[in-house]
């Protein structure tokens, strides 16, 4: 299956605890670390909801 590369480009303090749990949840803890995802449509629904905090790297 396709992977994806997804970064955090973006802090998530003052963001709702539904987008910090998001975040959380993909795996990403800091600022700029990049982590390696299956590209399933439950992990790119994840994507699409915190699209402002995270860039896509190719």
């Amino acid at each position: 299956m396709k992977t994806v590369k997804i970064k955090l480009v973006r802090s998530a303090i003052n963001r709702t605890q539904r987008q910090k749990d998001t975040v959380q949840a993909l795996g990403l803890r800091k600022m700029n670390h990049t982590i390696e995802k299956e590209a399933t449509p439950q992990v790119m629904g994840m994507i699409a909801k915190v699209q402002h905090l995270v860039e896509i790297v190719e």
